[in-house]
């Protein structure tokens, strides 16, 4: 599996970015919701979550959010993206949409350690499309995050339906890859 996704990463890929969001906390919210690749990870953190359980509960989600906030800070400090952060995005999708997928029960440090890095990539490019008043936008796509690893969390209950979810995440992940 790895020999067929990781060379599509290094592919070129379409816009992912999906500027034109006004400032304030209410964008913020919007940020988040507005584009489905941030969409999806944020969902399928809270997926990976309920098929790991135990601590992976709270620390994956929180996890994100802290290494979103921190990117997101960085991202805005920058004003403009990094190299690679749009294939980490499309990576992060099929990476942890096979992770759920497969029911993957990975070690707890190593999923907490790819879900704070695809946080930290996420929050770049949260923060570069940031508005200059960066704080309340931040609060708002924070908050919205937090809440689609709840929404993820629940979903996550039902073994079948995530590995489902987990499965059109990885696809969804290869369709942004190849500009479908």
């Amino acid at each position: 599996m790895k020999r067929i996704l990781l060379p599509l990463l290094f592919l070129p890929s379409a816009a992912l970015a999906h500027p034109g969001h006004g400032a304030g906390f209410l964008y913020g919210i919007a940020h988040p919701l507005s584009g489905a690749d941030h969409l999806l990870a944020m969902l399928a953190i809270g997926l990976w979550a309920a098929v790991l359980g135990g601590r992976a509960l709270w620390l994956l989600p929180a996890g994100f959010v802290l290494a979103l906030a921190a990117g997101g800070a960085a991202g805005h400090a920058l004003g403009t993206a990094l190299p690679g952060v749009e294939q980490g995005i499309v990576g992060s999708l099929m990476v942890l949409g096979v992770a759920v997928a497969l029911a993957w029960r990975a070690p707890l440090w190593l999923a907490a350690g790819a879900v704070a890095l695809f946080g930290a990539v996420h929050g770049l490019a949260h923060g570069a499309e940031s508005p200059a008043d960066f704080l309340p936008f931040a609060a708002g796509f924070v908050l919205a995050s937090g809440l689609l690893h709840a929404a993820g969390l629940m979903l996550g209950r039902g073994p079948q339906l995530a590995r489902a979810l987990g499965a059109l995440t990885a696809l969804a992940g290869v369709a942004l890859v190849l500009g479908a």
